[in-house]
């Protein structure tokens, strides 16, 4: 039992050692869960452990969770690679490099909102390229309502807001 969740904990610093970006908890859930490797509740249970043993660190927004390798997580990685079986590493490396783009796209495109003083909510979207703002956009909105709204359509609307935007300055 230790030793596989163990085996959670790597495949996890594994997949985040691998890609130049933060995966979301969707992201790694995908991964593992459809390859059978373990049940959601112990995938959290492992999340939360390397979370807490500084391995990885969060970014939480009102809609997802992105995970970040940090330089004691890329130590542990690099020391316990090879406790993760070739076939393992295999199948993290094709998922990877297959969904590459989609994952990438996805953790771009950053949504979310807090409330103001005043009441109203400020909605700050954001869509990075190489870990740089492409567009940084705040918007406030009356209600918490309005303001899920726009988080959630910044993800569908982003290229066509920023196309238009980029139309109108230049």
């Amino acid at each position: 039992m230790a030793e596989s969740f163990k085996l959670y904990k790597l495949i996890i610093l594994y997949m985040l050692n691998k890609v130049d970006f933060p995966l979301t908890n969707s992201q790694i859930s995908e991964f593992i869960l459809d390859q059978g490797y373990t049940t959601y509740f112990k995938l959290q249970q492992a999340l939360s452990e390397l979370l807490s043993s500084g391995f990885i660190r969060e970014e939480a927004t009102h809609s997802r969770t992105f995970y970040h390798l940090t330089e004691d997580g890329e130590s542990t990685i690099r020391y316990f690679e090879n406790d993760i079986s070739p076939a393992i590493q295999s199948d993290i490396d094709t998922f990877l490099q297959k969904k590459h783009y989609e994952l990438k796209n996805e953790v771009a495109v950053k949504a979310d909102y807090y409330q103001l003083s005043t009441g109203e909510y400020s909605v700050r979207c954001q869509v990075f390229e190489k870990g740089l703002p492409l567009i940084d956009l705040t918007i406030t909105a009356p209600t918490e309502a309005e303001a899920e709204t726009i988080s959630n359509n910044w993800a569908k609307k982003n290229q066509e807001v920023y196309a238009m935007v980029m139309a109108h300055l230049l």
